[in-house]
């Protein structure tokens, strides 16, 4: 098999959850460049448009029945999942608020929970899956002000390392990414100082943009990383050293 075919992705559905923007919708295009039919699960279709390569399903992602739901439209090759969605609530612990809290880990955390065991069968059944959850190098640091995003993150990695034990069986793999600062639209609206000490951490001194996290997740999901589970890479430009 030369290297083309390795990444070649055709012929198989994937699910990125949070696909509507940012990182995720960078996953969502390297997909489909490589062959992917492409469902977002996403609380928002905003970016569905008539010439739009991608199908979407507006959902919330926090309830069971709806993603199950969802799940059940998938055709049968879906067996490729990147579980990215994610929301923010910062706020130090003591002044945090029971519903900040609450609506992170439902999110972030649950929502991965939820979508992989909706699609595990279908994985099961055809002897192959491949399971990629976006992490944070914050879910294994820690981060002022982000006790509940951190907690989340750092539940995903517990969620990726048990699921690639019960799956592997099955011809599933399952790994964590964990970027650092990423230059997203959304990032690039924080105060410069925050950008700057991101910079600062990172030995190569600049941010990662959406692409990069791309780039790895499309290796994680092709059969040139078949024989990687259970795994956390850290995407991240050595900001966690």
């Amino acid at each position: 098999m030369n290297i083309s075919q390795r990444f070649d992705l055709s012929g198989k559905a994937a699910v990125v959850t949070g696909g509507s923007q940012g990182i995720g919708f960078a996953i969502a295009e390297l997909l489909s460049a490589f062959g992917a039919e492409v469902h977002i699960f996403d609380i928002s279709s905003a970016g569905a448009t008539a010439d739009s390569p991608f199908i979407y399903h507006a959902l919330d992602l926090s309830d069971s029945s709806a993603v199950n739901e969802a799940v059940a439209t998938l055709p049968a090759n879906a067996t490729l999942l990147v579980n990215n969605a994610g929301i923010t609530r910062d706020r130090s612990l003591i002044n945090m608020s029971d519903d900040e809290w609450s609506s992170v880990l439902r999110v972030n955390l649950d929502g991965a929970f939820y979508t992989t065991r909706a699609m595990a069968p279908r994985m099961r059944e055809a002897g192959h899956g491949r399971i990629v959850n976006i992490t944070s190098i914050n879910g294994i640091r820690g981060k002022f002000g982000q006790a509940n995003y951190s907690s989340a993150k750092a539940g995903l990695i517990g969620l990726t390392k048990t699921s690639a034990r019960e799956l592997g069986p099955k011809g599933i793999t399952v790994n964590a990414i964990a970027p650092g600062m990423v230059m997203t639209e959304m990032a690039k609206q924080l105060p410069e100082q925050y950008i700057e000490k991101a910079k600062d951490e990172s030995v190569v001194k600049q941010l990662a943009h959406p692409e990069d996290i791309a780039n790895a997740v499309l290796f994680l999901l092709t059969d040139a990383a078949r024989f990687i589970t259970g795994e956390v890479i850290r995407v991240d430009g050595g900001q966690y050293i």
